[in-house]
């Protein structure tokens, strides 16, 4: 059985959101300086990197935060889709293009996103491949559960509030942040856990793939 850690590592030179808070890794216990052990403390937002997005995101309310979340929707039989380099906006008929198969409740989508991670791009690029909100309401009638991407959001970045509310209103699990770059098209199990932080509208997660 083959392993791919499709987790971006979460350091200091990882890009985030405009406006987020970078992150912050900085060691308060040196085991140099006298100290019984090393530790390290954690500053980052809670949608740094590979992470989950919970409806209460982007719907507020009484929306289910991410410790809420079912395990078995993050957990299972996924399916990897790779879109052409071509593509600037996935629509509708990109997906329709690409064949989904039938029945897929876990669709991790792969674009030229993925080259980014591989390089170790360290800027955030703006221009990154997401879906529009045509194609998120087609992932919805299809039956999808949860939506994974290889960006840091599942929507464009001129427009991020209309694919996130047509996904997390009808309770699909919205993961981001994925790192593609070792895997191609085809059938996986994934797993993604992302931290239990309580009443959070996300949380970091590690995510791998397993599969022949």
């Amino acid at each position: 059985m083959q392993i791919y850690d499709i987790t971006l590592s979460i350091s200091p030179d990882l890009p985030v959101w405009p406006g987020d808070p970078r992150v912050v890794l900085e060691r308060i216990g040196k085991i140099e300086d006298g100290d019984s052990s090393n530790v390290t403390r954690l500053e980052m937002s809670a949608h740094t990197g590979t992470h989950v997005d919970a409806p209460y995101h982007f719907l507020g309310g009484n929306a289910p935060t991410v410790d809420e979340l079912p395990l078995k929707v993050l957990t299972g039989r996924a399916y990897v889709v790779r879109i052409p380099d071509e593509v600037e906006r996935i629509t509708q008929a990109v997906l329709e293009g690409v064949e989904i198969p039938a029945r897929t409740r876990r669709l991790l989508i792969k674009t030229r996103n993925s080259e980014l991670w591989k390089h170790q791009e360290k800027k955030f690029f703006k221009e990154y491949v997401a879906l529009e909100g045509e194609a998120a309401q087609y992932l919805v009638d299809r039956g999808v559960k949860l939506v994974g991407v290889d960006y840091l959001s599942v929507a464009p970045y001129d427009a991020t509030h209309t694919t996130h509310q047509i996904l997390l209103q009808a309770g699909i699990v919205v993961v981001e942040g994925l790192n593609l770059s070792a895997v191609t098209q085809g059938r996986y199990t994934l797993y993604c856990l992302p931290l239990k932080l309580a009443r959070a509208d996300g949380a970091p997660a590690r995510a791998i793939l397993t599969g022949v």
